[in-house]
C-alpha cells in the first residue's frame, strides 16, 4: 500500500464514504459482460452448488445442483453451464479485422470483440479454476463419458480464470472486489474490503447512511447473503442440509411429487441468497461506468482480443487441453510475460491518471513543476558531431530525493529521455531542477518543432517511465529443454487417470 493509499483510507474513515484514488477507469467494461455468481459447496474444493449467470440484468439463469457429491448431477450441471456460457463465447468470434503484417508478425485475422466474465469477486474466480481443471480432461467416451460440451467449457473456463485472470492489464475475466479497490480507499481494511456488498456500501452508500453503516449492514448474512463462493455456515445447517436431505429421502422412496417439491424449494432457497448478489454486481458495474475510461484501454482491449483469437484458433485446430502443471519453458515464458504485463500496466496508469502518479510523487519517484528556463541551441560535440542537448530548469515544490544522472521521462512525451543533472534548493521553499533532453527530437542537429517543453509549462517527470521496458530473456524451444530442467516433456496423452480425477 502507497503512503497516499493509506492517507485516502484514513480519510475515508474520516468522512465516511470511500475516497477515489483513480481518475480513470483502468479495466475494460464490455457493452455485453457476462455476469456470473457461482456457489460452490462448503468443503468439496470444486462441487458446484449453484451458478447464477447471464448477460441481461433482468433474465438471471439459475443452474443448481441438488447433490453436489453425485457425479452424474455434477456434470449434468456442467452441461447446462456450457449451453449458457460457450453460445456467448462463440458469438464474439463471428466477425474478424486483418491486422496489417509487422516486423515479428505476419498478417492476420482478429476478432473484433472479446468474452468478458465479471464475477464478484477473487473467490469466484478460483471457483472458476477448479471447475475447469475437473472439466477439461474428461472425454464424451470411455469409462466416465460425459456430454462433449463439458470438456470445451474445462478449457474456457481454465483459459479465463488462470491463464487471463492474473494477467494484469487484461479485462476478459474480472473479480469486482479487485476492481473497486484498484479506484477507491475505504475507512475498512483490506481483508474487509474482499466483501463487495460492504466495499460498495463504502463507495456509494444509501442517502440515509454513512459508508461504516452501510457497510457494517452488508456484514449482517440475515440481510445481505455472502456474495459467495461459499454460503453462510447458519444457512448450509438450517436451511441447506435439510433440504438437501429431503430430496434424497424422496428420491430414495421415488416419490416424483416429494422430489419436484424438494427441487423447487432447494432452487427457491439458493436463488433467495444470489439474487441481492446479482443485484449488487450489476450496481458496481454501473458505478465503474461512471468513471470515463483510460486512455490506454482500447490498446488494452486490442491484446485481450489478439488472446481470445489465439485461444479459440488453437481449440479449433486441435490443440490438446491446458496441462495441469506447465513444462519448465513454459513456466518460464509465463513469468516473463507476468512481469512484462505488470511493468506495462503500472506505466500506462501513470500516463493515463494524474492520482496513480502522484503515489510516485509521495513516494520520491516523480516530481512535478513549472519550466522556468529552455536553453534549446545547448549541444554536445562528439567527434565531428554535435548532437542537441537542450538544457531545461524546473521549478518544484516536491522534495527530490533522486540523484544526477538519473534518467527521467515526462508523461506527456513518455518516449523523450531527460537526464537530471543537478538539485538546487530555492530560498524559501522548493528545488530548482536542472534536467538534459538526450532524446526525442527528431533526428535532425536542432529540435523539432514542439519538441522541447516551454517556460511556463507544467510538466512531471518520473524515473519509472524512463526504464526500458523488460524484454522475455532468451528460452530454449519445448522440445530443447534440459536435463537440468527435466528435459524435453511427453506429448499430451489423455489418461485414464485424468477421467477419475478428484475434484480438488
Amino acid at each position: 500500500m502507497s503512503t497516499l493509499t493509506a492517507l485516502a483510507r484514513a480519510r475515508a474513515a474520516h468522512d465516511g464514504r470511500a475516497v477515489p484514488i483513480a481518475a480513470v477507469r483502468h479495466v475494460h467494461l464490455s457493452d455485453e459482460p457476462f455476469v456470473l455468481i457461482p456457489l460452490m459447496q462448503a468443503g468439496e474444493a470444486a462441487a458446484p452448488l449453484a451458478v447464477l449467470a447471464g448477460t441481461d440484468r433482468d433474465d438471471a439463469h439459475l443452474l443448481v445442483v441438488g447433490q453436489p457429491r453425485n457425479r452424474d448431477q455434477r456434470f449434468a450441471f456442467l452441461t447446462d453451464f456450457a449451453r449458457l456460457l460457450i453460445p456467448y463465447v462463440e458469438q464474439r468470434r463471428a466477425r474478424t479485422e486483418t491486422v496489417e503484417a509487422t516486423k515479428n508478425h505476419e498478417e492476420w485475422q482478429r476478432c473484433t470483440d472479446a468474452p468478458q466474465l465479471i464475477l464478484p469477486n477473487t473467490g469466484g474466480v478460483d471457483a472458476l479454476r477448479l471447475l475447469g481443471r475437473s472439466a477439461r480432461f474428461r472425454t464424451p467416451d470411455g469409462p466416465y463419458p460425459v456430454d462433449p460440451l463439458v470438456p470445451l467449457l474445462g478449457r474456457h473456463l481454465t483459459w479465463f480464470a488462470e491463464d487471463r485472470a492474473a494477467m494484469p492489464g487484461s479485462s476478459v475475466c474480472l473479480a469486482l472486489t479487485a476492481v473497486l479497490g484498484q479506484h477507491w480507499a475505504t475507512g475498512q481494511s483490506a481483508l474487509e474490503d474482499q466483501h463487495l456488498p460492504a466495499l460498495l456500501g463504502w463507495i456509494d452508500p444509501p442517502a440515509d447512511m454513512t459508508g461504516a453503516e452501510a457497510a457494517l449492514r452488508a456484514e449482517d448474512p440475515d440481510l445481505v447473503p455472502p456474495a459467495g463462493p461459499v454460503t453462510d455456515p447458519a444457512f448450509d445447517t438450517g436451511v441447506l442440509a435439510p433440504l438437501v436431505r429431503a430430496q434424497e429421502e424422496a428420491r430414495a422412496a421415488d416419490d416424483q411429487r416429494a422430489i419436484a417439491k424438494a427441487e423447487e424449494e432447494l432452487r427457491s432457497a439458493l436463488g433467495a441468497q444470489l439474487r441481492q448478489t446479482w443485484e449488487t454486481v450489476w450496481r458496481a458495474i454501473d458505478v465503474l461506468r461512471t468513471l470515463p475510461a483510460a486512455a490506454s484501454d482500447e490498446l488494452r482491449w486490442q491484446v485481450d482480443r489478439g488472446r481470445f483469437t489465439d485461444f479459440v484458433t488453437g481449440v479449433e485446430e486441435g490443440a490438446p487441453p491446458q496441462p495441469k502443471r506447465p513444462s519448465a519453458v513454459a513456466a518460464a515464458r509465463r513469468l516473463a510475460d507476468l512481469e512484462a504485463a505488470q511493468q506495462s500496466y503500472d506505466r500506462s496508469q501513470a500516463i493515463d491518471d494524474p492520482l496513480v502518479l502522484a503515489r510516485y510523487r509521495v513516494g520520491g519517484e516523480a516530481f512535478s513543476g513549472r519550466i522556468t528556463f529552455v536553453d534549446a541551441e545547448r549541444q554536445e560535440i562528439k567527434g565531428k558531431r554535435a548532437w542537441p542537448r537542450p538544457l531545461v530548469l524546473l521549478h518544484t515544490e516536491d522534495d527530490v530525493i533522486l540523484r544526477p544522472g538519473v534518467k527521467l521521462a515526462s508523461p506527456s512525451r513518455v518516449n523523450q529521455t531527460v537526464r537530471l543533472r543537478a538539485v538546487r534548493p530555492l530560498e524559501g521553499s522548493g528545488f530548482e531542477v536542472e534536467l538534459e533532453l538526450q532524446s526525442g527530437m527528431g533526428r535532425g542537429k536542432t529540435p523539432e518543432e514542439g519538441s522541447l517543453p516551454v517556460v511556463g509549462e507544467e510538466r512531471c517527470y518520473a524515473t519509472f517511465l524512463a526504464e526500458q521496458r523488460g524484454m522475455r530473456p532468451e528460452l530454449p524451444e519445448t522440445d530443447q529443454t534440459p536435463w537440468t530442467h527435466g528435459g524435453p516433456p511427453w506429448p499430451y496423452v489423455p489418461r485414464a487417470e485424468e477421467q477419475a480425477e478428484d475434484w480438488h
